[in-house]
């Protein structure tokens, strides 16, 4: 997939998929559960990567701490079935519906976004969610 110059009109309204890659060649991909919305994991997607994801129907990433392309679930077998991939109105980040077959955080947590941010006393400490 190469970057393809579209007006302003035609990137946001045409039926062109152009993606745009920031500098370092990726965009981001925010992956949901298809059936409850939860946001799971968000990550990165070089050409390759986004490619793989649309001709195999799993999602794939660039791993910026690996260096390389990798399928989520390529080691766990917990897989993102992908269900639907939207595009934002200037095409440089994704959200992928997607069914996953197992927990889909490397911790083993159902989601990457299992903690959240509470102030005690002031200060920013992190729980786990539902806590």
């Amino acid at each position: 997939m190469t970057e393809t110059c579209l007006t302003p009109e035609e990137r946001e309204r045409g039926t062109i998929f152009a993606p745009r890659f920031d500098s370092a060649g990726l965009l981001t991909a925010v992956v949901v559960d298809d059936a409850s919305g939860e946001v799971l994991v968000v990550a990165h997607m070089n050409a390759e990567a986004l490619e793989q994801t649309l001709a195999t129907g799993k999602v794939h990433f660039w791993s910026r701490s690996r260096g390389r392309l990798w399928m989520k679930g390529e080691t766990s077998g917990h897989v993102l079935a992908v269900e639907a991939v939207l595009v934002d109105c200037d095409q440089d980040a994704l959200v992928i519906r997607a069914t996953p077959a197992g927990p889909t955080c490397h911790t083993g947590e159902r989601s990457c976004f299992y903690r959240q941010i509470e102030l005690r006393e002031g200060e920013p400490l992190l729980s786990l969610r539902g806590t």
